[in-house]
């Protein structure tokens, strides 16, 4: 297949939004830790894993996102098997979850990231294909089927919030892959007796009989719902609350050594991955957060102008799969740090410690970018 790439059409402005916030991630990172400098071997590792997903995105815009798409029941059987990898090989974590597996040379990695990317090349070619019997029984019944085995394996690691945000991924999919309202609707629809079981479940104080929920999980919602019963397990949000209203308008400054920082007096947990915010809060105050905040939605913005330019269907719907992703995603973790959410351990996009987030959303954003470059004939 010809492929002409034009660079006139190539984004760098989706390009630099991302760079720019790598940057600002690895430098709130440094300062998360307390890193007397950029040598210390984490914010290496941070710094090498955003350099390698920088050079991966450059390497998949290049590429005709068509011939990867056109594998993707290899994708999602691949996909499937690292599910399968974890429960096999994984290791748990101090709750007992077991997500992650030892690669050699990469060391440890979370493949649920990467099933996300996964499920959308998967379904971006799925609907694609079936475009002209989209609303037919069989073409749902298929797409709800191969829905259920990776989500299924994902519970049972188990990581509800990730499964979560991979519903929502496919959710904005099949939304924008001109499917009858009526399958909407009606789905909807059936959610809510199942919706209403959970909650008479979980007021009655039979939440254990809820089978995809673990006692820590439990736990956590119930802290939301009632914070002043349960304020030993609230001590994580109520402290990167008081860390992000003591940033005021513009901060404390990045590495600063005063003895009023939360930070500093080591309230904050897990303060380099899912509660990296309350970081940016303290640090860079109200004016730092909201730019941050408003690059999130430039690219969320580009993506979705992106979508409207796309060839074809699949790249459309890629480009709607990680808008939904990255918004869905940077939204959860602010609202978790803010106390909108319950605790779910959801990272934030660029910021959080961690290859295996870093890596995965810039192999989907890569595709985002090739997709920019074939846009319609005549659209500009």
């Amino acid at each position: 297949m010809k492929f002409d790439y034009n660079l006139k059409n190539y984004d760098y402005r989706l390009l630099l939004y991302m760079v720019t916030l790598n940057i600002l991630g690895v430098v709130i990172m440094r300062s998360a830790i307390g890193a007397a400098d950029f040598r210390d071997s984490q914010v290496v590792r941070q710094i090498i894993g955003s350099f390698a997903g920088l050079i991966v995105c450059i390497v998949l815009s290049l590429i005709d996102y068509r011939r990867i798409v056109r594998q993707s029941h290899l994708i999602y059987l691949f996909s499937v098997l690292m599910l399968l990898g974890v429960k096999i090989y994984g290791t748990a974590s101090g709750h007992g979850a077991v997500r992650w597996i030892q690669v050699p040379l990469l060391g440890q990695i979370q493949p649920a990231e990467f099933v996300k990317i996964g499920l959308i090349i998967f379904y971006a070619y799925y609907f694609h294909k079936a475009k002209d019997q989209i609303n037919s029984p069989r073409t749902i019944l298929i797409a709800f089927t191969t829905y259920l085995v990776p989500i299924s394996l994902v519970l049972l690691q188990p990581n509800l919030s990730t499964a979560i945000i991979m519903s929502v991924i496919i959710m904005a999919i099949v939304f924008a892959s001109n499917i009858s309202y009526k399958w909407i609707v009606g789905v909807l629809l059936s959610t809510v007796p199942f919706v209403l079981f959970f909650v008479y479940l979980f007021k009655s104080g039979l939440y254990d009989r809820i089978p995809f929920l673990q006692g820590y999980q439990a736990e956590r919602i119930l802290t939301f719902l009632n914070p002043s019963d349960n304020s030993q397990t609230f001590y994580q949000q109520m402290y990167s609350i008081m860390a992000i209203g003591s940033g005021q308008f513009s901060g404390k400054g990045l590495n600063n050594d005063s003895i009023f920082s939360v930070k500093n007096g080591n309230f904050l947990a897990e303060e380099d991955n899912d509660f990296i915010f309350a970081v940016i809060g303290e640090e860079l105050g109200f004016r730092g957060s909201i730019i941050i905040v408003i690059i999130f939605l430039l690219i969320i913005i580009e993506c979705l102008i992106i979508a409207s330019k796309a060839k074809k269907m699949s790249g459309r719907l890629i480009c709607v799969g990680m808008m939904a992703w990255i918004g869905f995603q940077t939204y959860t973790n602010i609202a978790v740090a803010t106390g909108i959410f319950p605790n779910t351990g959801i990272t934030l996009p660029f910021f959080s410690r961690g290859a295996s987030s870093l890596i995965s959303v810039y192999i989907g954003m890569g595709l985002v970018l090739n997709v920019a470059l074939q846009r319609r004939d005549g659209v500009v």
